[in-house]
Formats: C-alpha cells, structure tokens, sequence
C-alpha cells in the first residue's frame, strides 16, 4: 500500500508534472497536443488521444504528460511520413454571398435555410471535384484547401455557373471568393495563421461575382486560362490582416 500510494505521489506532484511537461516541450510535433482543437482531426493519433480523454481524468499527472508525448510524437511522424497534415503548402479559398445579409433578415429562417441548402449544393461538389477539401462552413461561406491555386479557381468558376441557377424568394445568390497560397498551421481538422488570416480579409473586400488572388496565389494559375487585373486599391492602403506590399488581382476565366 505504502508503495502505491508513493507512486500516486510522484504521478501527481507538481515537480513531476513540470518535468514531463518540459520533456515533452523537447519532443517532435505538438507540445500542447491533448486539447480539444489538436486532437479533433481524424488521423490515429488524434482518435486515439480522444478516447483517452474519456477514460483518464483532467489533473495533472505525470502518466498522462507521457501518453500524450507519446502521441504528440506519433502524430509528428504520421506527418513527415505523409500521413497527416503537416507544413505543407496549400492554396486557402475562401467564399460568401454578396447581398446575403440584409436579404436574410427579411427572409426569415425558413428561406434562409432554403437558400443555405442550395448554396451548398452548388458550391461543395465542385471543391470536391477538383481535389479540394471543405474546412468548414462559415454561414453563407465556406473555407476550403487545395493543393494548388489552379485547382481552387477551377473549382470557383464552376461553383460561380452553378450558383447562377439558384434563387430563392427572388434573391438570386452571387458568389466573391479569394486565393491565396502559403503554409497555414494544422490544428485538428482546422487551420490557424497568418496565411488564412489573409485569405479572409481578401474575400472581405471581393466585390460582387469577383474572385480575387494574392500575388503568391497568381503563381500558381496558368495564364493561358485566367486573366488578371491588378488592384491598385490595395497599393494604396493595405486593409488590416494584409501584408504591406501584398499585390492583389481580380481573377476571371479566359
């Protein structure tokens, strides 16, 4: 008895805790892997640390400070080998509705959800057709990821036709989207950074029907199939969230 409760000692004692937590700092991957944004992906390391959650409890433990370096350190080479979503490069596309707003608090909830409805499925099959992924839903907008930039305004375009066919209690749709490519940080089934940060400022200052592209997006289109108009609105005064200097174009199929 006078050994277990020893050991349950060492396994909750502040010192120990602080050890294995500054061990854990020293280890490839995630040091604060275990919360609930890092362990909401899909990949093994995630599944598997959630379903220790349910059966260890929150203190702090020494124990539980190695079983999850243990996973941080899975999930850091499930990463390097291809398996999860590391520091990759990824183009972020971002999209709302021009007009949405101010039409939806007259429309009431029923043609809301209506509209939400067809917007998706107007929307989402063509990411999904061109090898993008769909982060999440943002109201009347979506976050997605694409392995390159062509792929993204592809997947665009066509969304933009087939929302033209929806309408709904005489409020007709039109979609403004922006590009742009860099290395935003995986965090679960989300991402976080600066990269995505300036992909939404972006679609923010899209006019109606625009899709709008950052200078390291525009790299990665082919020119032969988009034509782009600088925006010398955004050499004069960068808006918040935009790197000074960033170069902007308005996109549109040749």
């Amino acid at each position: 008895m006078r050994i277990g409760a020893r050991l349950r000692a060492i396994d909750t004692g502040e010192t120990g805790v602080s050890v294995a937590r500054r061990l854990r700092r020293a280890l490839p991957g995630d040091p604060a892997f275990g919360d609930p944004l890092s362990t909401a992906g899909r990949d093994g390391a995630g599944v598997v640390a959630r379903a220790a959650e349910r059966v260890l409890d929150e203190h702090p433990r020494v124990s539980r400070e190695i079983g999850l370096g243990a996973l941080q350190v899975w999930q850091a080479l499930a990463e390097k080998a291809g398996r999860g979503r590391g520091d990759a490069e990824l183009t972020l596309l971002f999209t709302d509705l021009s007009g949405y707003s101010t039409w939806a608090l007259k429309a009431g909830d029923d043609r809301v959800l209506r509209l939400l409805r067809e917007v998706a499925q107007a929307i989402e099959p063509p990411v999904l057709a061109h090898r993008g992924r769909v982060v999440k839903r943002l109201g009347d907008g979506v976050m997605a990821t694409f392995l390159d930039a062509q792929s993204a305004f592809d997947a665009v375009v066509e969304a933009r036709a087939r929302l033209a066919q929806v309408e709904v209690d005489g409020f007709r749709p039109r979609l403004r989207a922006a590009l742009h490519t860099g290395r935003p940080k995986a965090i679960g089934d989300d991402y976080l950074g600066v990269d995505v940060n300036v992909a939404a400022r972006l679609v923010e200052r899209a006019g109606p029907g625009e899709i709008l592209v950052s200078d390291v997006a525009l790299a990665g289109l082919d020119p032969e199939r988009v034509s782009t108009r600088r925006k010398k609105s955004f050499v004069l005064s960068s808006p918040k969230g935009v790197p000074p200097g960033m170069v902007v174009y308005s996109a549109t199929p040749v």
